[in-house]
């Protein structure tokens, strides 16, 4: 189930580093750990569904990516933002 517009609304509001902000690197990446997490919870209850499960690693390869983007050019922002959304990095 992708998340809802409040939701989503809510997510870019938290981590929006200025007004109007929706495509900074940390909103990419606390959306994108909203819709794994959601596809995870799917992925337990659906087993079989393979489809869901290719969306998810192509959502997970994606927050890897944008995770290793930030690290390699700010590290005190990648810090910030792995604390506040607690992945284990």
């Amino acid at each position: 189930m992708a998340i809802s517009k409040t939701e989503k609304d809510n997510i870019i509001k938290e981590y929006a580093t200025h007004e109007g902000d929706t495509g900074s690197v940390e909103v990419q990446v606390a959306l994108l750990t909203a819709d794994i997490n959601n596809l995870t919870d799917h992925m337990k209850s659906h087993k079989h569904d393979h489809h869901s499960y290719v969306g998810l690693l192509k959502k997970i390869g994606h927050r890897r990516n944008l995770l290793r983007y930030l690290e390699n050019n700010d590290i005190n922002r990648y810090r910030e933002l792995i604390k506040k959304l607690g992945l284990r990095r």
